[in-house]
């Protein structure tokens, strides 16, 4: 029918590997004219509602196909009609690739309208999820920064404080990786505001956090440890253990950086203390080994060096092999300025051999020993799916 269309002159067709047609422009204020006079306007919103509505699980289909070792991803694409299915996970990619323009606009025109509120925002939570599955966020992410900006729109005009923090803390997270550090400190703290009033502890407690993340990474690491320490308070009293012993890990890096070595050895033990408790055996070692570099900053080479070998061993039943490489290392450098340059030597020679058997299996080794970034996670507005 569309081919039709277009033998007759009222459709374009437009290069492209997908077939796609375009009405000519000077149909436009035709089509407009005949659409003012002979549909009502509830059967064009009726067909802008199931035109959304299609494109949404288009994009969940989109989506879910990468989702391979997912049962119940897999469960809910059988059920999905063929004509809203991929063949493949490329296939799907490219299909998100080249209709990119025409989903983000009709995200802009759905919250112009303004009467699909609910539809539009379905129709961002899932163009979201489907670009970061298939793009990543940070190929993908001045799309996002977009899109979180309609989200905070309509969570404004609707007067939905959980979005809005949703809306904000991630354009927070967008703001910081491009190093907005200060636009960044002024979204977190508006989505805390937000949080508060919708009563969303995890929306409060995630926006501390990242003011504290913004405040550290400005340089003020007084206020950083404060505001770690107060989403600290929210996890402890909400029973989030393993949240809780990677803040003790926040706030003692803080201190660090700040050169109260007394105070951040003391969170790094209660951290420790945690894993211990979790059962978490490499988040264990990794925080011995935090706590023998901060001893070591502090002038205690001894202490250092037997946190450190207790920190080898757990890595070592951990089974985190560039862990334990990283240790020796650090175990070798104790060692030489104790002047025991022979013992240093076995541990640099181990840690080469962990090293070289990592590279032989085609891993990349990674000896350093710092904290990942904080993983900002890309959050729905919406819970439906």
């Amino acid at each position: 029918t569309l081919d039709d269309f277009a033998g007759f002159g009222l459709l374009r067709r437009i290069d492209s590997p997908l077939p796609e047609y375009e009405v000519p422009g000077c149909l436009h204020p035709l089509l407009r004219a005949v659409t003012e006079t002979d549909d009502r306007p509830a059967e064009l919103q009726l067909a802008r509602a199931r035109m959304l509505e299609r494109t949404v699980r288009l994009l969940q289909s989109c989506r879910a196909i990468t989702e391979t070792d997912n049962p119940q991803a897999r469960d809910k694409l059988a059920g999905t009609p063929r004509a809203l299915r991929f063949p493949t996970p490329r296939a799907a990619a490219d299909w998100l690739r080249l209709r990119r323009p025409a989903l983000l606009a009709s995200a802009r025109l759905a919250v112009a309208d303004g009467e699909l509120d609910t539809l539009a925002r379905r129709l961002m939570s899932q163009l979201v999820r489907a670009m970061v599955a298939h793009f990543g966020m940070q190929a993908a992410a001045a799309d996002l920064y977009g899109i979180h900006r309609l989200v905070l729109d309509v969570a404004e005009r609707r007067d939905l404080p959980r979005e809005q923090a949703a809306a904000l803390l991630n354009l927070g997270d967008l703001d910081a990786r491009t190093g907005r550090t200060a636009d960044a400190l002024v979204r977190y703290r508006a989505a805390l505001d937000a949080g508060r009033r919708a009563n969303d502890p995890y929306a409060t407690g995630r926006a501390m956090e990242s003011v504290g993340g913004a405040h550290q990474e400005l340089g003020d690491h007084d206020r950083a440890a404060d505001w770690f320490g107060r989403a600290l308070a929210e996890r402890l009293a909400r029973g989030e253990r393993e949240e809780a012993a990677r803040l003790y890990g926040r706030i003692a890096t803080a201190h660090t950086y700040a050169g109260r070595y007394g105070e951040a050895q003391r969170n790094w033990k209660a951290a420790i203390a945690g894993y211990r408790k979790l059962g978490d055996v490499a988040a264990h070692a990794r925080a011995l080994s935090e706590l023998a570099r901060v001893q070591e900053y502090a002038g205690r080479p001894e202490e250092s060096l037997r946190t450190c070998q207790e920190a080898v061993e757990w890595a070592r039943r951990a089974e985190d092999a560039r862990l334990q490489a990283a240790l020796h290392l650090r175990l070798a450098d104790t060692l030489e300025r104790l002047g025991d340059p022979a013992a240093a030597l076995l541990h640099r020679s181990a840690a080469e051999r962990m090293l070289g058997k990592e590279i032989q299996e085609g891993e990349t080794p990674d000896p350093a020993m710092e904290h990942p970034a904080n993983a900002c996670e890309i959050r729905s507005p919406s819970g439906e799916d």
